[in-house]
């Protein structure tokens, strides 16, 4: 009888430990896998915006840099006289000199022109060579000769006889004469390791791995490969399944959580359309996957030497002492709940359960937990969530927060076969003082034995995930030399407020530094870039904390502020006029600064972004054609 209880005691402690920590660990991992997963998204998506913006601007200047060129009629000239000059050792110094300004002025390594009519290669050294239709290194050129594209990209050793038959981007551009015919090619080209260096950057940073692909899925710039290669990117690799929908995919940003070929991950698609490439961006979570299993591996052999430890423990003191060992057990099962409920207290702050279809608590632990928030007992549940929301909920969230949790929107919710709701919104446990972020989620279910419809709440303190994105945010939307809003924000910025609230008066300031164009020819880039800074700092002191100021071109910053009047916003013009009047100077140069300011007004003047920055512009032009120094009010004669 003795070894029957004996051995009825050994398995009651196996099975609560092994059920114990197969809840635990259940709960833990489904718990980890969801944060993970949506930390992989959010930094994933956020890395891959910033490279598509990196690119798109680093891109955006060769280019037009190489259709100047393509449409610089002296040069057409200079085409149109070659079969009569190309011996005369003049005219090429005038090509070579053409082409080495343009490289030395921006800092490229290569600039280049292909006649059509003779096929020789000119750079910025002289004549390099002649093309012939029959070399395989020449594909770039001839391939694309009669093609309808006025440039396109190409990934090619430079064979020029100084660059080592370094890998290159060349930004190649047609010329042509007035009949539309092709005169040549001309263009600009740099080394493809600065790319791979900032997809290397972000690589270290974040994770991941940066590919450019083009439409057949031939990677032409990645850390270790380029376009020479001709490398396939989906040839090898775990999800080779999505190239046809990574690279049809043209109109919008495309994500995948893919697994195969022993590997799992993430990946993030957009189509460029300057480059006609797609960017690629990779998060293989494999390791991270596996860490995670072998936890729980790990985890699994440790509670099997507790096990052993506590039924060779609990059989030396059933000999001895009955007594003692049912009270062991008791102190064992506590101390077991107690971890459990630590763990579960470090993913949730409080669970809870309601009765929806009688508007009422469900347990007494929750009925407890609703007076320690001041909700008096026997409340129904819609109207303690008024009492909730006027105590602890941030003000612009308690409407949010009521009518989403409201029995009603619940009850629409589950007939609708919705299992679940979820709201952020920032909570205060200090009587308003300080507000921390918090997540509720609820999962609706049915409670067949009084005919219930019901919900556990769940809240979550994610002050530190929403941090964190917004930090990541800011550093997107700031311009990085000023520190103002770049352009795409200050646009969204103002858009939002024209949206939030179309019936405030609104004033739209377009400033330009007069005469910049000035500082950077007589002075350099370097000053120019200081007196750019410095102006911007001059600038964001002339405004509210709360008013959006952003740096939108070269030397054009915009601002937009509520304000009272159309006088107040004249004077606030005038003032600004004065203010940006300064002198800058460092141990090689010194500038005086003045500036034009043009002004329109929402909604008198236009009720979305675009009318309303057309409109301030024409104003600005408007007081430049007056003399610069000066401002002038959209409408005003």
């Amino acid at each position: 009888m003795k070894k029957i209880a004996l051995v009825k005691t050994n398995l009651f402690v196996c099975t609560v430990i092994i059920l114990g920590f197969a809840v635990t660990s259940l709960i833990s991992y489904h718990s980890n896998q969801g944060l993970f997963k949506q930390e992989t998204e959010n930094v994933s998506n956020l890395t891959a915006e910033g490279i598509y913006h990196k690119i798109e601007s680093i891109f955006t200047k060769p280019v037009s840099i190489s259709l100047t060129m393509a449409n610089d009629s002296l040069l057409k000239q200079f085409l149109s006289e070659e079969a009569e000059r190309k011996d005369e050792k003049e005219y090429i110094a005038i090509l070579q000199n053409y082409l080495r300004t343009y490289k030395d002025k921006y800092g490229y390594d290569s600039a280049f022109l292909v006649s059509a009519e003779t096929n020789r290669y000119y750079n910025f050294n002289g004549v390099d060579r002649v093309l012939f239709p029959d070399n395989p290194e020449n594909e770039w050129y001839f391939s694309r000769l009669d093609s309808n594209q006025e440039y396109y990209l190409n990934i090619d050793n430079d064979e020029v006889a100084t660059a080592d038959n370094d890998i290159t981007v060349f930004i190649n551009c047609k010329i042509r004469d007035e009949q539309g015919k092709v005169m040549g090619v001309v263009g600009v080209g740099f080394r493809v390791n600065y790319i791979q260096s900032i997809f290397r950057d972000y690589e270290e940073r974040y994770h991941i791995k940066a590919f450019l692909v083009d439409d057949d899925g031939t990677i032409e710039i990645s850390t270790s490969q380029t376009g020479y290669e001709k490398t396939e990117l989906f040839s090898d690799i775990g999800y080779a399944q999505l190239k046809e929908q990574v690279l049809e995919g043209k109109e919008e940003i495309h994500t995948f959580w893919y697994s195969g070929g022993g590997k799992k991950g993430y990946l993030v698609t957009q189509y460029i359309p300057a480059l006609s490439w797609h960017l690629i961006v990779e998060r293989d979570t494999t390791v991270e996957q596996k860490e995670i299993q072998q936890e729980i591996c790990i985890g699994a052999f440790i509670v099997i030497l507790v096990i052993i430890l506590v039924l060779y423990t609990i059989n030396k003191i059933i000999h001895r002492y009955n007594n003692e060992v049912v009270r062991l057990a008791i102190e064992k099962e506590k101390k077991h709940s107690g971890v459990f409920q630590l763990e579960t207290e470090k993913i949730y702050e409080n669970i809870y359960e309601v009765d929806l279809t009688h508007n009422r608590v469900a347990s007494e632990a929750t009925e407890q937990y609703f007076k320690s928030l001041g909700v008096p007992e026997d409340t129904p549940f819609d109207k303690a969530l008024y009492i909730i929301a006027e105590k602890q909920i941030k003000e612009e969230y308690r409407k949010g927060y009521i009518n989403t949790f409201s029995p009603k929107n619940i009850l629409k919710a589950y007939e609708e076969g919705k299992e679940s709701l979820c709201y952020d919104f920032m909570i205060s446990n200090d009587g308003g003082q300080s507000y921390y972020w918090m997540r509720i989620t609820a999962r609706i279910f049915y409670w067949d034995e009084d005919k219930s419809v019901r919900m556990f709440v769940y809240r979550q303190n994610v002050d530190e995930e929403k941090k964190y994105a917004k930090q990541l945010m800011e550093k997107m939307e700031l311009d990085s030399l000023t520190g103002l809003y770049n352009k795409a924000a200050t646009q969204y910025h103002i858009q939002h407020a024209l949206e939030e609230a179309p019936d405030r008066i609104y004033a739209f300031f377009i400033i330009d530094i007069d005469n910049f164009k000035q500082v950077n020819d007589n002075c350099g880039h370097a000053f120019g870039d200081l007196v750019i800074s410095g102006f911007a700092n001059i600038l964001r002191r002339q405004f509210r904390s709360g008013d959006i100021v952003g740096r939108i071109g070269g030397d054009e910053f915009v601002a937009f502020i509520t304000v009272p009047s159309r006088e107040w916003a004249t004077d606030k013009a005038r003032s600004l006029i004065q203010e940006l009047h300064h002198e800058f100077s460092d141990q090689s140069a010194r500038w005086k600064t003045s500036a034009s300011i043009g002004v329109a007004f929402a909604p008198e003047d236009g009720k979305i972004f675009d009318v309303l920055y057309q409109n301030s512009d024409k104003a600005l032009y408007h007081a430049k054609e007056k003399g610069k120094d000066g401002f002038a009010l959209f409408g005003d004669k």
